[in-house]
């Protein structure tokens, strides 16, 4: 073989590479993200894709389905949870890099309606009937015992003294987003969902707001994986950046960090 067929054969093999599909994958990253964060998360993706001409794959679902997918090796780069407890779990696990971890966004939990219900303007406080509120109909939320909304839920209304009655009358969804639809649908009379759901969704009113201090503060921490491509920590760079600061916020997203950029 002559030097520049040799040449060239070499520079043919490294444009092959080049264009690779394991070459184009390090062009992407993947994140599980709650449910709640769609809206606003697949904005500020938007933004970051214009911006790196880096694709982010989103897996949205209850932040307690998530960390068992990682669990089970899932590949994903980042995770967002919306309470801390599962991001614990997945850091227990040995599936998060620690180091990376940041409480970025805060959130509240509120009761709705679907759009026609002549329900409004629920003094949500200490005694309130939420049972008789609801009279024959379903009251939705995520899965008490696993979804953070919840579990938010269950706790606020057992500390407000309204759990025991009203349980009987919940319909427990797989997320808050499925929870959200339920109301919206009319398939369920009331609902407990954060902020930030009813905010995007139409087809619901708010009509009462749960106080702050009958649960937990609502956290949603965000790390990388131990498993994150490089490029990962621009993301979460990215994330604490103003631009996602200003999105998170138009969806109603508490921002908890000083911005990065």
């Amino acid at each position: 073989m002559s030097r520049l067929t040799g040449t060239l054969a070499a520079f043919v093999f490294l444009l092959a590479t080049v264009h690779s599909p394991a070459a184009a994958q390090d062009k992407t990253l993947t994140v599980f993200a709650a449910a709640s964060m769609k809206n606003a998360l697949d904005e500020i993706d938007a933004a970051y894709t214009a911006k790196t001409g880096v694709k982010i794959t989103v897996s949205y679902a209850a932040s307690s389905a998530l960390a068992k997918q990682i669990e089970q090796g899932a590949p994903a780069d980042v995770f967002i949870s919306a309470d801390t407890d599962w991001m614990d779990y997945a850091i227990g696990k040995k599936n998060i890099n620690e180091p990376t971890r940041v409480n970025l966004l805060g959130n509240s939990i509120v009761l709705i309606a679907p759009k026609d219900s002549k329900v409004e303007n629920v003094n949500v406080g200490a005694g309130f009937d939420l049972a008789k509120l609801a009279g024959d109909g379903k009251i939705a939320t995520g899965d008490v015992k696993s979804v953070p909304v919840g579990k938010y839920a269950k706790v606020a209304l057992e500390k407000l003294g309204s759990w025991q009655a009203a349980e009987p009358k919940f319909a427990m969804a797989e997320s808050v987003r499925a929870a959200l639809t339920l109301v919206a649908r009319g398939e369920a009379v009331l609902g407990i969902v954060y902020s930030t759901d009813a905010k995007v969704e139409p087809g619901v009113n708010v009509v009462g707001t749960f106080p702050a201090d009958s649960h937990p503060a609502i956290v949603y921490p965000v790390a990388a994986t131990t498993t994150a491509k490089p490029g990962t920590t621009d993301y979460l760079t990215f994330l604490r950046s103003t631009t996602a600061k200003t999105i998170l916020e138009k969806y109603g997203f508490k921002f908890l960090v000083s911005p990065s950029t």
